[in-house]
């Protein structure tokens, strides 16, 4: 029998926009997704998620699945533009009161609530004074953050920062498939400055003002893979793993940069941000660490950035529906990695999970075990680490509920809970009901 810890958390995730639907109900703002969302030709079939699953509406539904289905805690963020229409200002406490009850469900129901305070959708007013490119937009977070902090802080302990900044730095501002849509290099650098600014802040704020909880930031991590044994492969492996991994978890536990970012950026990485670095090491209460599947760098000589990544392609390995290679072993891998490199600091793995061509419901049930098999193998490699001494504690399944994937719509199916976007009837996939058997055990049968 493989056992967790006593106390470890099983949970599963969503994300406001994905799931929420509703982006303008009730005194919010727009956002830069639901602006980018709804420029043609930016996702697949013009999907938005003006209603994704309606969760802003059936959340008292989506609570009683997750008391179904034995959830110790629910991984959630919270979507600024609903608290602070114009990004700052004045406070929509229509949109405070939406959060207020869903903590109070969770709490009622016995579930842990996580809050993330940003995944990505940015107020689209604060994109228009210049988004994570303006310096100012520390401050801004800052004032979201200590509102927010204020309003729920009696309740929630349990607080992210920020949801996979990488993403929004290159999806967003250098190859421009995420919102806000940019390619530029010079923006890309100054947004990842500004989000560990206003990150630092917003840790300052908790600690000294509320005092009470834990507060750490969610990084994606991915091992890399150089393409081949080529040296300036091996050198883009390296730069890889410096702009991705290291990029956002070096400034908080050394107090400076990546050295290769210098080669990452060119002239679009000021000095400056490297003698403000020292006061980004703000003491994080724990890591949330992202993770799907290992990447492969080769070179890429003449362009930004210098190398190429893609997802592994090793041949008699599975593939999910996203095209990324299944490689559990790799969660053991940056686990491991985190503990060792920076002196083994609390973890949670904040998401993890894979998109599958699930069959639609047949007779109230959804069997789904390329899902089952994949968790079950991540699970394993989890146990793994915490066998060999990393403090991790807790594990939140990415996701609860089928939803819009950004970019790719509604064409991709993560949930534990399927959902009939036409009917918005949901259904626990045979994923989610092995998951929450196995809540209940806190450990599962080890394999002959």
């Amino acid at each position: 029998m493989i056992t967790f810890p006593e106390g470890f958390l099983w949970g599963a995730a969503t994300a406001s926009y994905q799931v929420e639907g509703s982006p303008l109900a009730d005194g919010a703002g727009p956002s830069v997704w639901h602006q980018f969302a709804h420029t043609p030709g930016t996702t697949e079939g013009g999907d938005t998620g003006d209603r994704a699953c309606d969760h802003y509406r059936r959340y008292p539904e989506d609570l009683a699945l997750m008391r179904r289905m034995s959830l110790g805690a629910y991984r959630f963020s919270i979507a600024w533009p609903r608290i602070l229409p114009a990004g700052t200002g004045a406070i929509n406490r229509a949109g405070l009161d939406f959060y207020s009850r869903l903590v109070d469900g969770l709490l009622e129901a016995g579930i842990v609530p996580f809050a993330t305070l940003f995944h990505w959708d940015l107020p689209a007013a604060l994109q228009e004074r210049g988004g994570w490119a303006n310096r100012e937009s520390a401050d801004w977070f800052a004032e979201y953050a200590r509102t927010v902090f204020q309003a729920l802080g009696d309740r929630v302990r349990h607080w992210i920062t920020f949801n996979e900044p990488f993403i929004v730095v290159h999806e967003g501002h250098v190859l421009g498939e995420h919102a806000p849509g940019h390619r530029n290099v010079y923006e890309a650098a100054k947004a990842a400055h500004h989000i560990l600014l206003g990150h630092a802040r917003a840790v300052e704020i908790l600690h000294q003002e509320i005092k009470k909880g834990e507060i750490g930031i969610t990084v994606i991590l991915s091992p890399m893979q150089a393409a081949s044994d080529a040296e300036e492969d091996r050198h883009a492996a390296r730069l890889a793993e410096a702009y991705q991994n290291r990029l956002f978890l070096d400034p908080l536990f050394f107090g400076t940069y990546p050295e290769e970012l210098d080669e990452v950026f060119g002239d679009a990485w000021p000095e400056a941000f490297r003698t403000e670095a020292a006061g980004l090491a703000a003491p994080v209460d724990f890591v949330g660490v992202n993770y799907y599947s290992r990447v492969t760098a080769a070179a890429n000589p003449g362009v930004f950035p210098s190398f190429r990544e893609e997802a592994a392609k090793t041949e008699g390995r599975d593939r999910t529906q996203m095209g990324w290679e299944i490689y559990p072993e790799g969660l053991y891998e940056v686990l491991q990695w985190v503990n060792r490199r920076y002196g083994g600091p609390k973890l949670y793995v904040t998401e993890s999970g894979a998109a599958f061509a699930d069959p639609p419901p047949a007779g109230g049930r959804v069997a789904d075990p390329e899902r089952k098999a994949f968790l079950r193998d991540h699970f394993l490699q989890a146990h793994r680490a915490i066998r060999e001494g990393a403090d991790v504690g807790g594990y939140f399944v990415w996701s609860l509920l089928d939803n819009f994937e950004w970019a790719l719509g509604y064409s991709r199916r993560f949930g534990l809970i399927h959902v009939d976007y036409g009917t918005q009837v949901r259904t626990i996939k045979d994923s989610g009901l092995w998951f929450a058997e196995m809540i209940g055990k806190n450990g599962f049968e080890e394999r002959a």
